[in-house]
């Protein structure tokens, strides 16, 4: 007789207790792992600086490029021959 009420008091429990808490601890385990932590956000922002001062010093030694040599850019373009870049080269 107590063997035919537990059996059904188990499946209970663990329908309405065990079921929702599997099910809601893993909803918080993917929720928190969707987030950036402060350590991840202190990083991009490094980054993000660091991409802006490299970005300076381009637009710096572009300037001094241009200063010195206006047709600079024309001679670094992709496909042009050696026998062009000589010619552009001797032509200054």
């Amino acid at each position: 007789m107590m063997e035919d009420v537990l059996l059904p008091v188990l499946i209970v429990g663990m329908l309405f207790v065990g079921l929702p808490w599997l099910i809601f601890h893993y909803v918080t385990k993917w929720k928190q792992a969707a987030t950036l932590t402060s350590g991840d956000e202190k990083l991009l922002d490094e980054l993000h600086e660091a991409a802006r001062r490299l970005d300076d010093r381009l637009c710096t030694i572009e300037r001094i490029m241009t200063a010195e040599n206006p047709n600079w850019r024309q001679q670094c373009l992709p496909g042009r021959d050696d026998q062009s870049r000589r010619l552009l080269v001797e032509g200054e």
